[in-house]
């Protein structure tokens, strides 16, 4: 038998220990109340902005997650399957978009939005006022399908994020990161592809 296989069989006591079993119960019971879409939501969670909130099918997350929705209906999307890990922090004034299948670990930002601008043409923000008076700048964030989004990554305003990619821990992510690649590093860059004729990952 894989290993797989091995660990579908467990059972959550078997998994967690029993006291942690019971709280996951009470967490379903709770899911199915109040987040009806959601497969399994681990409290506590905080969520500002749940009007906003798209939650697709089969939605699972991890303890002490964030969300904060304040762009109105929508602004932050999830599609089928999504899984997010513990201390996900996802904020929003526009628009985030995750696909289906999205799978991210734990202590992980997603924003779409700065306080204050810094670059380009136009006024620019004075140090001098306080960070919460500045100009709030947004561009949209979109994440594809079957994304897999490692530990301690940070996803800044205006990110795309193609199909299937895979982004490594600890990165910092801003621009387009194309389907079927790898990225890493602070800023990400592209490390391989995948070569379907091969079916293999190799070097960018």
């Amino acid at each position: 038998m894989s290993v797989a296989k091995r660990t579908q069989k467990r059972s959550p006591v078997g998994l967690y220990g029993p006291l942690h079993a019971c709280w996951i119960a009470v967490c379903i019971v709770w899911t199915r109340l109040f987040l009806r879409p959601c497969r399994l939501v681990r409290l506590p969670i905080a969520v500002r902005g749940k009007r906003n909130i798209n939650f697709g099918e089969g939605f699972v997350c991890g303890f002490m997650v964030r969300l904060d929705a304040f762009g109105g209906p929508g602004c932050i999307s999830f599609g089928r399957n999504v899984e997010l890990n513990d201390f996900v922090h996802i904020g929003s004034i526009g628009s985030i978009t995750l696909g289906d299948e999205v799978m991210i670990a734990s202590r992980v930002f997603i924003t779409d939005h700065d306080h204050g601008i810094y670059a380009g043409d136009g006024d620019h923000s004075d140090p001098a006022t306080t960070p919460r008076a500045r100009q709030e700048v947004c561009r949209p964030v979109t994440i594809g399908d079957r994304v897999w989004i490692g530990e301690n990554v940070s996803i800044l305003p205006g990110t795309q994020i193609g199909d299937g990619a895979i982004i490594g821990a600890n990165s910092v992510v801003k621009g387009i990161i194309p389907a079927g690649t790898i990225a890493a590093g602070i800023p990400a860059r592209v490390i391989k592809r995948y070569d379907a004729a091969l079916a293999k990952w190799v070097k960018a």
